[in-house]
């Protein structure tokens, strides 16, 4: 079992060299494939002045001929950091990034993206929505910690709970932790039980199956996000895996806490399934 498509996308208005390289080591040792991607679109000014819909067109026109620059200078770029070590390729699309991508995944096992703004959206027509993007695309999503230069496969914690998107992303994230040095299955429980114990018992059971030695913890707290936080700084994770919870509220995916807060914790490396 291992990634063979990873698609990789890149901030617009970012430096891409660091996410590049976690994504070409990744590629390399799956014997993957590796698509670069950028989307961005140009939202048409608006103006309220009848001559101005013509001076309106020409910004919204230089906007579009200086994305399509950035593509260039991007897709330039990533054949540069990737120099011939991996098959890879580079797609890029006028339109909007989360829409662009979310069809582009089709073709990937893994999505690799950045989110220096956490659970925050930023400028929707420049970069995806990482929320938005855990729910909708259908493959599993590794986000990138800010700064990370490394394949995050040294101490892997999976945050486990028992639900169908938990469940989802431990076996998506399998191959990422059969390379890692050590995997920690963690649980939160207000009152820790026989059943909380079995539970992550048998995830580490499962991983076994494949080749992968886990440890596990259950932790007594009433607030799973804090707990569960903290227990990622004092463990040094590298990588954490869970679930993307949410649900439906008038057609809007709203995520729960505990999901927001590891999307906003920017300084380590997040792997989610839907």
């Amino acid at each position: 079992m291992s990634y063979k498509s990873i698609l990789l996308n890149v901030d617009i208005d970012g430096t891409i060299g660091p996410i590049v390289k976690i994504a070409v080591d990744l590629a390399r040792r799956s014997e993957a494939r590796l698509i670069g991607f950028c989307a961005a679109d140009a939202p048409m000014p608006v103006t309220m002045a009848p001559e101005g819909a013509a001076i309106a067109a020409d910004i919204w026109q230089q906007s579009r001929d200086d994305i399509q620059k950035r593509f260039r200078e991007l897709n330039a770029e990533f054949d540069s950091l990737v120099a011939g070590s991996v098959a890879a390729e580079w797609r890029d699309v006028h339109g909007n990034p989360n829409h662009a991508l979310v069809a582009t995944s089709r073709m990937a096992d893994l999505i690799i993206t950045g989110a220096s703004q956490g659970a925050s959206t930023g400028d929707p027509y420049r970069s995806v929505d990482p929320g938005s993007l855990a729910l909708h695309a259908g493959r599993p999503l590794l986000i990138a910690a800010g700064g990370a230069q490394n394949m995050p496969a040294g101490r892997i914690v999976v945050a486990w709970k028992d639900t169908r998107e938990a469940r989802r992303a431990v076996a998506d994230a399998v191959p990422l932790m059969v390379m890692a040095n050590e995997v920690i299955v963690v649980t939160v429980d207000p009152e820790p039980s026989d059943r909380s114990r079995a539970g992550v018992k048998d995830v580490a059971t499962f991983l076994s199956r494949h080749a992968i030695t886990a440890r596990t913890e259950v932790l007594k707290a009433d607030d799973e996000c804090d707990k569960l936080i903290d227990f990622l700084s004092s463990a040094n994770a590298d990588l954490i895996v869970s679930g993307a919870y949410g649900h439906s509220r008038i057609s809007e995916w709203v995520f729960g806490g505990v999901t927001r807060s590891l999307l906003d914790e920017t300084r380590i490396c997040r792997f989610m399934s839907y």
